[in-house]
């Protein structure tokens, strides 16, 4: 025997037991995550708020390079909304370089008379004063005070900065008449009708309220129904167990997210230099001890009908996940335990390769175990049938999931099933190795420090029949 079969066998065992190693530790963060309570906002208190339980509400509606019809679709959701038309505004923010869509909100002003507009200028107007100003006193904005970029006002053109923008705006606006709260969305979110209702019963008990998201267009392509699957699977599923009773650190999701106008503003308002702003705001909320509460009935939205669109956005999510669980959890207080902890939010988007791979190849030892030709020790074998066993009890909590929420979107029977079958075990295993890409591409800006200027998803509108179906 030559001595490159007896190495091949060794290098095969090694892998394999590797493999196996790799997807055990990756399920025990899952059985971690799945493990902690959740903190559901009970909209059976809906009937008990008086006349006074109403908070004021300011939703921002950030926008850049929007369909005028995509906007529109969100608008006619935003119009049903069911509260006290005098505690609530909700504000588009667009930047004022982008005339296309201000030119496009001023006509949908006409059709939605509730709709205010507040164009963001460039950091060089003086109207910015008041963000330096709220940064100078408060050394929670430690990305203001400290690092490179240290006092540097040319911030960059994205959602982030037109939130902060019109955030510290309106604070001033207040000038602490009263302790509003402040909701954002994207161009394309749709709430339902209790989006507000939602926030008024939860903020009596949470900080942070989060509400869930599902696609809308989860049959519209292949790419689509795999994307939306992302959602089913993380904010449908998984990303409730973070509220935990505040015991675990937590990121928001980007929309449908509340707090207190009074909270933000001391913890230092958003970060400016991170590619997306959810998960560092929403540390920094709990590292403070702001509770989060989840709010069940979801902002139905659209996801890229497109693989490459959706590596774009998703290599946006990557990049601000490395960089918010850089140096921002030393910035704002964290211990190395805590750091720990926040990571662990982040290693089950990491591991999906795990599954495509790891799967496999255990199925791969247990049949050869079983015929009788396999080289590998009996405990890997054992190990092998407890990954696979694993990995279809988390399957199988998944689709019973996703058949449950698909129902929100999807009218009949068959168009759930449809979907199911579009996200099969085969085709789950070849879009998480699609996910490497953006994990790739994701890491490398971060490391290079890019992604800052605003690289937008496109949306197409594609949720407008389902929004007049239901709005029916």
């Amino acid at each position: 025997m030559s001595d490159y079969q007896a190495i091949l066998p060794l290098a095969l065992i090694g892998l394999f037991i590797l493999s196996q190693v790799l997807y055990l530790l990756a399920s025990a963060v899952d059985f971690y995550l799945y493990s902690l309570p959740v903190n559901w906002v009970d909209m059976s208190e809906v009937g008990l708020l008086g006349p006074g339980d109403h908070p004021y509400i300011v939703l921002f509606y950030p926008v850049l390079n929007e369909l005028e019809e995509t906007m529109r679709t969100t608008l006619t959701s935003l119009g049903a909304l069911d509260y006290p038309r005098d505690r609530y505004r909700v504000v588009a923010i667009p930047n004022a370089s982008d005339t296309g869509t201000v030119a496009s909100l001023e006509r949908l002003r006409r059709e939605f008379p509730f709709l205010q507009l507040m164009p963001v200028p460039p950091t060089s107007d003086v109207s910015w004063q008041v963000v330096w100003d709220a940064w100078n006193g408060n050394d929670k904005a430690y990305w203001w005070h400290r690092g490179r970029r240290a006092h540097l006002r040319d911030l960059p053109p994205k959602k982030t900065r037109q939130l902060i923008y019109a955030f510290y705006t309106r604070v001033a606006e207040f000038g602490g008449r009263e302790d509003f709260l402040i909701d954002y969305i994207d161009a394309d979110s749709c709430p339902p009708s209790d989006h507000l209702l939602a926030a008024a019963v939860g903020i009596r008990h949470y900080d942070v309220l989060q509400a869930q998201n599902i696609a809308g267009n989860l049959n519209h392509t292949m790419a689509a129904s795999w994307h939306a699957f992302d959602h089913m699977a993380w904010d449908g599923l998984k990303y409730p167990h973070l509220s935990a009773n505040g015991r675990q650190p937590y990121w928001v999701l980007g929309k449908g997210t509340f707090f207190r106008a009074s909270d933000l503003v001391t913890l230092g308002g958003f970060h400016p230099w991170l590619t997306i702003e959810d998960p560092e705001v929403g540390m920094r909320f709990w590292v403070n001890g702001r509770r989060l509460g989840i709010i069940e009935n979801p902002l139905i939205e659209e996801v890229p009908s497109t693989l490459m669109k959706g590596i774009t956005q998703r290599k946006r999510w990557v990049a601000g996940f490395f960089q918010s669980l850089n140096s921002p959890l030393r910035e704002m207080g964290m211990s190395r335990w805590q750091r720990f902890k926040a990571w662990l939010i982040f290693l089950p988007c990491l591991s999906l390769s795990v599954n495509a791979l790891g799967i496999p190849i255990g199925v791969w030892a247990m049949w050869t175990w079983l015929d009788g030709t396999s080289i590998l020790p009996l405990w890997t074998v054992g190990l092998a049938a407890f990954n696979v066993a694993t990995y279809a009890a988390t399957l199988l909590a998944m689709y019973r999931s996703t058949w449950k929420r698909s129902a929100l979107v999807l009218g009949s029977w068959r168009a759930r099933l449809w979907y199911l079958l579009r996200v099969n075990p085969v085709f789950l295993s070849i879009w998480w190795l699609v996910w490497l890409v953006p994990l790739w591409i994701g890491y490398r800006m971060y490391v290079h420090d890019r992604g800052l200027v605003w690289e937008r998803t496109e949306k197409i509108n594609a949720n407008e029949p389902l929004m007049q179906q239901l709005m029916r």
